[in-house]
Formats: structure tokens, sequence, C-alpha cells
């Protein structure tokens, strides 16, 4: 009776040190079986390098994500230096209302219509390379951005002949940007501006531009960005000058509030690079604001 007691018990003992056994190595053959799927090569895409895709009136590196519409409110009072019987500029005011549209992650279409010289615009911007870690290792962001604009102020002299391709304008750009870390964020964009028709032969018809922006995050929902259009000489009358903006972004929930002082009035490429008038010297600036709210059109698929 002892001999079967022992021998129970060393048969339970038996028992429990094969269950504990077969438990650790169910546990350990998992914790293998995670490590090899962690160690799988993956790529770390880099986002929110800018707020919006606009810096101020440059377009930023960041695209709208597929199937979601931006609808956009941009607007600037007038200059500053009208002093105190235009109330600093908010007496008069110019706007954009624009619409932009992901159709895919790495493709951007938009349209507006601006109160400046009565002008309707439309571009496409296409992603080419996405700033990322791990896997691929892409220290840039990249896109080519092209827009066409028709200015449709009534002719000054409608009695002469007057062609429909007088009021056209073409840009296209290359915007090149890395986020540096995660509280600055720089681009530079190469810009070609072709307007159809010129006021003299002095100045050119095609317009070389490189824009310069950058942006410091100071919280999560607070930003400054600033930007800077160097156009080349002897190209546009010397009454232009280059666009000068600083501003700051601020999100709230759905929006995103851009406010900043430019001395551009345009709100389109042709404009704030080729027709920009206000000197930061003498108050020729302008307040306005950006404002942005986003809507999913087409919802995302998930497997």
């Amino acid at each position: 009776m002892v001999f079967k007691n022992k021998l129970n018990c060393f048969r339970q003992t038996f028992c429990l040190i094969f269950l504990l056994f077969l438990s650790g190595y169910t546990v350990n053959a998992q914790e293998d079986l995670l490590s090899l799927l962690e160690e799988e090569p993956t790529v770390n895409y880099t986002s929110a390098a800018f707020k919006t895709n606009r810096v101020i009136n440059l377009h930023s590196i960041e695209h709208t994500a597929k199937g979601v519409l931006d609808f956009k409110i941009s607007h600037r009072f007038g200059f500053l230096n009208g002093g105190f019987y235009e109330l600093f500029g908010l007496d008069n005011a110019s706007i954009r209302l624009g619409l932009d549209y992901g159709i895919t992650d790495r493709i951007q279409i938009g349209w507006g219509r601006s109160s400046f010289e009565k002008t309707y615009d439309g571009y496409a911007k296409l992603k080419l390379l996405r700033q990322s870690t791990g896997a691929r290792k892409m220290p840039i962001s990249a896109s080519i951005f092209g827009s066409m604009a028709v200015q449709t102020l009534r002719w000054p002299n409608p009695d002469r002949e007057n062609l429909f391709t007088s009021r056209l304008y073409y840009t296209t750009q290359v915007i090149i940007g890395s986020k540096i870390n995660d509280n600055l964020s720089l681009q530079v964009s190469p810009t070609l501006v072709h307007r159809n028709l010129v006021a003299t032969t002095a100045v050119s018809n095609d317009v070389y531009a490189i824009g310069f922006a950058g942006r410091v995050k100071i919280t999560s929902r607070l930003a400054i960005n600033a930007e800077y259009i160097f156009v080349l000489p002897d190209q546009i009358s010397p009454d232009y000058r280059n666009s000068i903006s600083l501003g700051i972004d601020l999100e709230t929930g759905g929006h995103v509030f851009q406010l900043h002082f430019t001395n551009s009035t345009s709100m389109i490429e042709k404009g704030f690079i080729t027709e920009t008038v206000g000197n930061w010297a003498d108050g020729g600036v302008h307040f306005g604001f950006n404002v942005s709210r986003v809507f999913t059109v087409v919802k995302p698929k998930f497997d």
C-alpha cells in the first residue's frame, strides 16, 4: 500500500513536471515565432511633416489622403499700411474657395476660384518619393505639381481682338522636402510659371523661381510656418517683389486654422510668385488665414 502511494505520488509529480516543461516549451516556441515575425523587414513612412497640404501659399509635400475631400477657405485682408482709415486692411479683402481631393494616397487634384482677378484654377499633384526608414531608407519626400489658371476680368479694351488663350497661366513645380526631426520640417520648390500674355516685351513669358519653406512644431496642435519665394532676376517688372510669408498653424479637431502675414495678395501660383506688390518694409503686408475642413467621401477598405 505504501509502495502504491509512493508510485502514485511519483506519477503525479512526473506528470506535473512534464506539463510544466511542455508549457514552457510552448511559450518559448511562441516567443520564437513572434521574434521571427518582428524580424521581418518593415518600412516606416514619415508623416505629418506639415499640418496640411499647404504651408502658407505654397503647396507642401503633404497630400490629401485617398477618398478625403479637403474644403479650404483662404482669406486675405487689405494691406496693414492702409492705416486706421481702412482699419489696417480689414475694410478690404480677397478670398479663394477651394476643394482638394485625394484620388489615391499619391495623387491629389484640386479646383478653386479666387476673387482676386476673378480667377479659376485647377491642379494635380503626384507624389514621386516618400520619406521612410527601416527596410527602405528614403531621406526625402518629393512631389510634382502642375496647375492651370484662367483670369476672367472684363477686357479693358473689348473693341479690339482679344484671345481667350491670353487669359491662361500655367505652373509646373517640383516639391522636395524632409521631416528633419519631430519638430522641424524643410522643403524647397523649384518652379516655372508660364504666362501666355505679358504687358511688355521687357518681361518674360516664362518665370523661374525657387520657393523655400519650413515648419517648426511648438506643441502637438501649434506650429510656426515660414515661406520665401525667390524669383530669378530680370524676368518680371521691377514693381513686383519676392513673396515672404510668416504664420502659425492651429489644429482644433477636424479643422486646421492657418493664421499668417504675407505681402502677396493672390493665393495661387501665378499670382503670389509673379505678381506680389507688397513691401514688408513699409507695412505692405496682408493679415490672412486659411481654414481647412476635411470630409471622408470614400471610406478606406481593410482586408
